[in-house]
């Protein structure tokens, strides 16, 4: 077996690729790069 990747995404980045799912000029190979980073991301549940 390989070993596991333990890398997360940082906030920073986060934020950024979030925006870009959420704008509506983007492209499908844009989003799908910015999912792959939102999925890498330790997301805060509440505030």
């Amino acid at each position: 077996m390989g070993t596991r990747n333990t890398k997360q995404t940082s906030r920073p980045v986060a934020k950024k690729a979030s925006a870009l799912l959420r704008d509506g000029r983007t492209s499908a190979k844009t989003k799908s790069v910015a999912a792959s980073a939102l999925a890498q991301a330790k997301l805060r549940k509440g505030k």
